[in-house]
């Protein structure tokens, strides 16, 4: 995915009237109608929410008759998935690593500290 693509998606996910538009599409395909209903804002405020969403690819708008459905389209959001899977793999092998070095210094201590403890009660080695 482009630079340019995953920062338009990225910026149309960062209103929340988006993105709960877009977890009502999750469930099906809807009106504007229906999609503008839980929400206290004009109709055309929500159209601008919709083109927004449609620019970025994150929904497809047809024409059945009067009827204007919107359809959600999971491409670009798969395309975040897969962009924070490769960070995430990235952190998870940067935190393998603090583990295994964190475990290394926790062996040296206690063998340290054994050491310490027989020369203390005169058990030297």
């Amino acid at each position: 995915m482009s630079p340019d693509r995953l920062s338009s998606t990225f910026s149309a996910l960062a209103d929340p009237t988006r993105r709960a538009i877009l977890a009502r599409l999750a469930s099906g395909e809807s009106s504007v109608l229906k999609l503008a209903e839980p929400f206290d804002m004009s109709l055309p405020a929500v159209s601008k929410h919709l083109k927004v969403l449609e620019r970025a690819g994150l929904i497809e708008r047809g024409r059945e008759a009067q009827w204007r459905p919107c359809r959600l389209q999971a491409n670009p959001l798969k395309d975040i998935a897969d962009w924070v899977e490769y960070y995430r793999r990235h952190w998870e092998e940067s935190f393998d690593r603090l583990d295994a070095y964190l475990k290394e210094l926790q062996r040296k201590n206690r063998s340290q500290e054994i050491q310490r403890k027989e020369k203390r009660d005169g058990r030297k080695k």
